[in-house]
């Protein structure tokens, strides 16, 4: 299930403090198992039902990283958008994400140096109402003056 809001681009000119925005995705088994093939992490907390039961989460869980990459959709893909270029990322794991979860991944502009067309921006990820990741982005921006 994807809920994505529109994709495109929104200039540093059109930026505002505060704009945000998201995206809804389930996380599947299928998910997980791909995300262990490319990034040949295959901790079988992630893999391995028998493994999992047996850890401190009681189950399989998805990559940290994998739910991440969802937080670099919204960036990259809805704001700012096509063009973003990533500079950095904090990131602070807060609750599991499990196989079937749906992720709620949102994007708030908190700052914007329109002269080096730096955008700082809250980051975070939520199933239901427990926020599983938290963090803040600092990217640059594409620009019409650059078009």
């Amino acid at each position: 299930m994807l809920d994505n809001m529109p994709r495109g681009t929104i200039c540093i000119e059109d930026l505002e403090i505060g704009m945000s925005r998201h995206l809804r995705k389930e996380v599947t088994d299928r998910d997980i198992e791909l995300f262990a093939e490319v990034s040949t992490d295959r901790n079988p907390v992630h893999l391995d039902d028998d493994y999992a039961r047996d850890t401190i989460f009681e189950g399989r869980i998805a990559h940290g990283m994998l739910t991440a990459g969802l937080i670099s959709a919204v960036i990259g893909e809805q704001l700012p958008g096509h063009g973003t270029v990533y500079l950095g990322q904090s990131l602070k794991f807060l609750a599991p994400v499990r196989p079937g979860d749906t992720v709620l991944a949102e994007v708030t502009v908190t700052a914007i140096d329109h002269a080096k067309r730096r955008v700082t921006l809250e980051t975070r990820c939520l199933v239901g109402n427990t926020t599983v990741l938290k963090g803040e982005a600092l990217v640059l921006a594409p620009s019409r003056k650059f078009d």
